[in-house]
């Protein structure tokens, strides 16, 4: 893997630990300014509604299990299990886009609940 396939694989883990620690301003300085976002419920909502929408006031996730991850040149997928604070589970799949050092948009892919 090279050097900068490394860095992403990192930057990826961190991004998922930050969410889990409320840490908007670590997510922040990852993203492009012009990055977009979709999923099942988010057709290519920029930056700012990202945060809105996707960053809750209050914790829904106490965990990621990060069962899969692989990047490849300005593409990486990731696939996880998450666990809500109401102790469910569910399994999703999230392809990510780079520009440079940053993430330029991210497509998840809703799995089903784990239980």
């Amino acid at each position: 893997m090279t050097s900068r396939n490394e860095a992403r694989v990192r930057m990826l883990r961190d991004l998922y630990a930050a969410y889990i620690d409320q840490r908007k301003d670590i997510v922040d300085a990852m993203l492009m300014e012009d990055f977009t976002f979709s999923s099942p419920q988010d057709d290519h909502i920029d930056r700012a509604t990202y945060f809105e929408r996707c960053w809750p006031n209050e914790p829904a996730l106490t965990g990621f299990e990060i069962e899969f991850l692989a990047v490849d040149g300005e593409e990486a997928v990731v696939r996880y299990r998450a666990e809500t604070t109401s102790g469910k589970a569910f399994r999703n799949m999230e392809s990510f886009r780079f520009d440079g050092e940053k993430i330029s948009s991210v497509d998840v892919y809703f799995g089903r609940n784990t239980g």
